[in-house]
């Protein structure tokens, strides 16, 4: 019986098709990152919608680089810098004044003899 085996492909596992002058579909990458900064690249169709965030493989969650994060920037607050909160406490003159104060305490305490 093992002299008569059927010879030939095996179903499913091969292709009769060539990919020749096929062209995929165009696509978009889009870079993702976690909270850690871990980068996260995911490739979608051009044509698809991309979501704000996405899980990695790690679990962490990772959010859209360069995207549209759905707020306009008139709702955003406008970054505030250590001067700009120093300024809320504080006027020019106190600020001289306490400057002046230090500058004595270390000229007095750390004079060179």
């Amino acid at each position: 019986m093992s002299d008569r085996s059927l010879r030939g492909m095996r179903l499913g596992s091969q292709s009769m098709e060539t990919e020749s002058n096929v062209q995929p579909a165009p696509r978009q990458r889009v870079e993702y990152r976690t909270a850690d900064g871990d980068r996260v690249f995911v490739t979608f169709a051009a044509e698809a919608e991309i979501p704000q965030t996405w899980t990695a493989k790690s679990g962490k969650e990772a959010f859209l680089v360069n995207g549209d994060s759905g707020s306009s920037a008139e709702d955003e607050k406008p970054v505030r810098t250590h001067w700009d909160m120093l300024m809320e406490r504080r006027s020019i003159e106190e600020l001289e004044k306490t400057l002046e104060d230090r500058l004595q305490y270390y000229r007095s305490h750390f004079a060179i003899s």
